[in-house]
């Protein structure tokens, strides 16, 4: 299946690599920078289809990327073998997130809807900026810029929606490093970085 087949005609929000690069770890979560970020990306951000810039690492696709936590748990998700892309079957994840589309009135609503379409949440989440997420040692990574956030359910109802493709539940800390190996690339930094902060210890 070629790019274009697999993608469609979706458009997605991407911002030019040389736009950001100055602001971005090589590999790894840079904290703060989200308010610098999201004003470039307002003025220099474009819709292009994403069949092309997945072969494109002279842009960055915009990501959403939401950690949820409830106390000293992270939800941790685990991909079922339901999924279109055999590469991430049975492997584990604590982002929620997605690409940006022009029905999304900015990052904020996009945000919010990608939360909706995955999450059964008892409230209405309040996100807290982390910051900038890159990985330009993996191919993926390399054509998109994360946008990390938390969001606290304080012991407030989170489900998944679609339990046929990921289940997904709270775990302790040492539940998520015994699973670090077979996590997905984004979602290994962003616990890394989680680890060394004083609010999961």
């Amino acid at each position: 299946m070629s790019g274009a087949d697999a993608f469609g005609s979706e458009l997605v929000l991407a911002v030019p690599r040389a736009s950001v690069a100055d602001r971005l770890p090589h590999r790894g979560v840079r904290p703060g920078g989200l308010d610098e970020a999201r004003a470039i990306i307002a003025v220099e951000g474009r819709f292009r289809p994403r069949a092309e810039l997945e072969q494109d690492p002279g842009w960055k696709q915009v990501i959403p990327y939401v950690v949820v936590r409830d106390g000293a748990r992270l939800l941790l998700m685990r991909r079922t073998r339901q999924g279109a892309d055999a590469r991430l079957h049975d492997r584990y994840s604590i982002g929620v997130g997605g690409h940006l589309n022009p029905g999304d009135l900015d990052i904020d609503e996009g945000m919010r809807r990608e939360w909706r379409e995955e999450l059964a949440a008892a409230f209405e989440p309040d996100f807290r900026p982390l910051g900038l997420l890159n990985d330009d040692d993996d191919p993926v990574g390399a054509v998109h810029l994360g946008l990390l956030f938390e969001v606290d359910a304080a012991a407030r109802s989170v489900a998944i929606r679609e339990t046929h493709k990921l289940a997904g539940w709270f775990a302790p800390l040492e539940e998520i490093r015994s699973v670090r190996e077979s996590m997905e690339g984004w979602s290994s930094l962003v616990f890394d970085h989680l680890q060394a902060t004083p609010a999961v210890r």
